[in-house]
């Protein structure tokens, strides 16, 4: 068995993602772990899907390519990142009705507390929908 059994390299020349074979988990993960320091005991209860085997094989896979795996988690990181501003900058509608509830109902809390000291509704018991 070659260590490269271990991964399911998908997309176009396998550059795409590097998952642990049978499992939706990224080699990506499992180096990240270990670099914070994580044993793979450790690694393996974070993540049940993974095999002690396996983790050891994505460890090893790791420290055999380093150039090459710190680049794909450095591009999978940067990916990461330009997919999470893409969502601030474009936010689904869902999200911009949530984000203005939560606006409304956080200027109704502070015209409240504004109009009147805290201490005023010391005693008193407040109900404010979200």
């Amino acid at each position: 068995m070659t260590l490269e059994s271990y991964f399911e390299f998908v997309g176009q020349e396998g550059q795409d993602a590097i998952r642990v074979k049978g499992t939706r988990v990224g080699l990506e993960t499992v180096v990240r772990d270990y670099r914070a320091g994580a044993s793979p005991e450790e690694i393996v209860l974070r993540y049940p899907t993974l095999s002690l085997e396996q983790v050891h094989a994505a460890i090893t896979y790791f420290l055999a390519h380093q150039p090459e795996v710190e680049a794909y988690v450095a591009r999978v990181d940067r990916d990461l990142d330009l997919g999470w501003q893409e969502q601030q900058d474009h936010p689904s509608p869902l999200v911009q009705s949530l984000r203005e509830r939560i606006g409304a109902r956080r200027q109704a809390l502070h015209l409240i507390w504004s109009v009147s000291s805290a201490a005023e509704y010391a005693d008193q018991r407040l109900f404010i929908p979200l």
